[in-house]
């Protein structure tokens, strides 16, 4: 009988080894395969271990309700907002089944208008390009997208993520805000339309006393690429606050470019220094428009309103040709790499009450169409941004959607040098997973299919156009539950 089963036990043991084998062998080919890929950061920055994010993920779908948060429960960015964002990159069909997983009935809720007889495709025209700064600056700015990328500072994000970044607004025809952190050879690498923006320290423009230096102004107007200056007052994340670079994504590289120290803590001062009433931010518009011949506008997120009444009458005292060419109002809940939590949580107002009250102030002062509006704040998908243009915004920008779209995981890892994905450090071994050349290819189709499902709502709404959509084509939900069209909550005609 024991001689009987030796045999058994022996062929047991073999297949036993040889299973062993066959997994490690597996493990091993999976390992080469991964860390060689370029198409995916997780799985080349944590071989093998990294497909069980996929297998959860993918049994999230299904046992979901058991185990997991539901599409619309997590933030700052629920499920189906990252999901539509990494179809989108992807060029993947970007359509559900079994209906909305979108509470519709909450107040404040906005949903379209559509018309019993909507645009034909054959009817439907191209959204203009819109020209900034034309009639007062030299070189005025055409441009051509709806959707463009927010200020995302080289510092805050690394080198491959600003190179797909760069590569891919070019290769969409969009713009990209360099952030506070000064212009970097990456973002000019990629050949995309730039936009410098100006923070409180000047990281970039400024001179061995932190002051704004002409002579570098000019030698960034110099570039072609570079398009339009931005003076950042602020932004939704951290009102009040400046820029926070941490001592450990302080590089050689970025120090030269910023003009700071190596490895120290990057803290911007909370305000312009030279900037202190509305009078001192036009001569700051003024000075840079006049010595970079390109348009000039800036950045902040509204929390006291009394300000744009003087800002607006001091411009008419002065004369259209003192004003911005453009305003980038920013969200109260915007996002950053670091901020502290009391500003990320409860200061400065959110963009759907922002947004309204700044375009019927440029209309009251008859401003209208001499300055034109920027406006960002998690507007990262087609019904956040056609939502905007209803509003008056002229453009909208982003980031996080962004970040999205070259492979964020919303680990929250943005103010420490760990980012899985390669986006927010400067760890050589993590940022090695991050190919821009295929990031920048999902960059592209991310605003080509939000401009195109924006066009979508635009055409079911009745009109040829995204930019044609006003606030007769959105409703708000009120408060009993019934919908009323945002035209009666802020009547103000738009054209004016």
């Amino acid at each position: 009988m024991i001689e009987s089963v030796t045999p058994l036990l022996e062929t047991l043991a073999t297949l036993f080894v040889f299973a062993i084998g066959l997994v490690l062998l597996l493990v091993v080919i999976t390992f080469i395969f991964d860390i060689s890929q370029r198409k995916n950061a997780v799985l080349r920055n944590y071989p093998v271990v990294g497909h069980f994010r996929s297998i959860f993920s993918s049994l999230g779908e299904f046992f979901r309700q058991y185990f997991f948060a539901m599409d619309r429960e997590e933030m700052p960015f629920n499920r189906a907002e990252r999901e539509w964002v990494h179809k989108a990159a992807n060029n993947d069909d970007t359509t559900v089944a079994f209906g909305s997983t979108k509470n519709l009935a909450p107040t404040g809720t906005v949903i379209f208008a559509n018309c019993p007889f909507p645009t034909l495709d054959e009817d439907a025209v191209t959204t203009p390009a819109i020209t900034i700064g034309e009639g007062f600056c030299e070189n005025p700015y055409q441009a051509n997208s709806v959707f463009n990328i927010s200020g995302m500072s080289f510092g805050a994000i690394s080198k491959p993520a600003v190179l797909a970044l760069s590569n891919g607004a070019k290769m969409a025809g969009c713009w990209y805000n360099t952030g506070e952190g000064g212009l970097s050879p990456y973002h000019l690498e990629g050949g995309a339309d730039i936009v410098f923006q100006i923070g409180t320290a000047k990281y970039g423009v400024r001179d061995l006393d932190g002051n704004l230096s002409d002579e570098k102004l000019q030698e960034l107007a110099a570039h072609k690429q570079v398009k339009m200056f931005e003076i950042k007052m602020s932004q939704g994340a951290k009102p009040g606050k400046g820029g926070i670079l941490p001592a450990a994504k302080v590089t050689k590289q970025i120090a030269e470019i910023r003009g700071i120290g190596q490895g120290t803590d990057s803290i911007s001062p909370n305000r312009h220094l030279d900037i202190a009433s509305a009078s001192d931010l036009l001569d700051m518009i003024a000075r840079v428009r006049e010595v970079t011949g390109k348009p000039v506008g800036f950045k902040s997120v509204i929390g006291a309103t009394d300000w744009l009444d003087d800002f607006f009458a001091e411009i008419n005292n002065r004369g259209e040709a003192a004003a911005p060419d453009f305003i980038t109002l920013d969200s109260g809940d915007g996002g950053t790499g670091a901020a502290p939590m009391p500003l990320l949580d409860n200061v400065g107002l959110t963009i759907k009450e922002t947004l309204p009250l700044l375009v019927d102030k440029l209309v009251q002062y008859q401003l209208r169409q001499r300055i034109k509006v920027i406006t960002s704040g998690k507007l990262i998908t087609p019904s956040e941004v056609a939502w905007a243009l209803c509003a008056g915004a002229d453009f909208i920008t982003s980031a996080r959607g962004f970040m999205f779209s070259i492979g964020c995981i919303q680990a929250l890892k943005c103010n420490k040098n760990t980012c899985p994905t390669g986006i927010t450090t400067h760890n050589k071994r993590l940022q090695k997973g991050l190919d821009p050349e295929n990031k920048a290819v999902k960059v592209a189709n991310y605003v080509h299919n939000m401009n195109h499902a924006v066009e979508i709502i635009a055409h079911s709404c009745g009109v040829k156009e995204a930019r044609e959509l006003s606030r007769d084509h959105v409703r708000i939900v009120q408060n009993n539950g019934r919908s009323i069209p945002m035209s009666e909550l802020y009547p103000t005609n738009l054209g004016a």
